[in-house]
């Protein structure tokens, strides 16, 4: 292991925040050539939301002359600047602390930045194609037969996209989180295993506290996948402590069951498009007449 001292912590800390700053601002400049086309994307849940309410023309409100300045050239090119910049912050997150860990543990540089990114834009991908679709819907259409026509300013919108997309995104890191603590050794699998009731009613208050309608069916759309990546942080933790030990994980008596329930459901698909005319769609169930 690396020896450094305090002060030589707090410049190390200092250049990776640096280069942070930068890589977010090349993404930010980057996304500011597509702002447009960024907005028509963003703004499709609402639009969507207000066609399925009968609102009509289905369009958002510009309140304050800055207010689309704000919203479409600044929040919403900084939101996908931190989701095209997240590899290259990770990558600094990684090397701040890896002269912590011993050679060996090291190794996982490559799948610790993989696997954060991935999981942060999955997150991002879910919040915006399933959670934030139905939340939406619903707080819109709660005053509707009160005679309360919908108007949605798009700053107000903006704001609760940003907050729905990146709260989701990071929480999409917990099996991250998890396999981190376990190489710090901190928790194992063991303790997490023990402590899980306790873990799922954090992940459930948590979920109430994201989600952006009071109902029970939306809170359950966060916290179901939410307790999902809590068990694959386990997992995760586990093949860790096991390769500590020395020991492999049976991958061949697992990779043959799961082989099977993805032909079945891959096969079901096949079925439901060909047979019964159902067909693709880019929002939650993903399948329609």
């Amino acid at each position: 292991m690396l020896r450094m001292s305090f002060l030589e912590h707090l410049e190390e800390l200092r250049s990776r925040l640096i280069k942070m700053l930068i890589g977010i601002g090349v993404a930010f400049v980057l996304s500011l050539s597509f702002a447009s086309p960024l907005w028509e994307i963003i703004s499709a849940p609402a639009v969507a939301a207000l066609k399925t309410l009968g609102v009509n023309p289905p369009e958002l409100s510009q309140i304050t002359p800055m207010e689309a300045f704000n919203t479409i050239w600044v929040k919403l090119p900084l939101l996908c600047a931190a989701f095209i910049a997240s590899p290259w912050v990770l990558y600094q997150v990684w090397a701040f602390i890896s002269p912590g860990l011993y050679r060996r543990e090291r190794r996982w540089a490559l799948p610790f930045i993989f696997c954060s990114a991935a999981l942060f834009i999955l997150g991002g991908l879910f919040a915006y194609f399933v959670a934030f679709r139905y939340g939406l819907t619903f707080l819109l259409g709660i005053g509707l037969g009160s005679h309360v026509r919908p108007m949605v300013s798009i700053s107000t919108y903006s704001d609760m996209f940003i907050n729905v997309i990146l709260g989701v995104g990071l929480v999409f890191e917990l099996p991250v989180l998890i396999f981190f603590l376990t190489l710090l050794r901190i928790v194992n699998p063991h303790f997490l295993l023990t402590h899980s009731r306790y873990a799922i009613l954090a992940i459930f208050i948590l979920a109430a506290v994201i989600t952006p309608t009071p109902d029970a069916f939306n809170m359950m759309l966060f916290a179901t996948p939410m307790c999902l990546l809590f068990f694959v942080g386990i997992f995760a933790s586990y093949l860790l402590v096991l390769n500590r030990e020395g020991r492999r994980f049976p991958w061949s008596k697992v990779f043959i069951p799961i082989g099977i329930v993805l032909i079945v459901v891959a096969v079901g698909l096949f079925l439901t498009i060909t047979k019964f005319g159902f067909h693709l769609v880019p929002h939650w169930p993903f399948l329609s007449r």
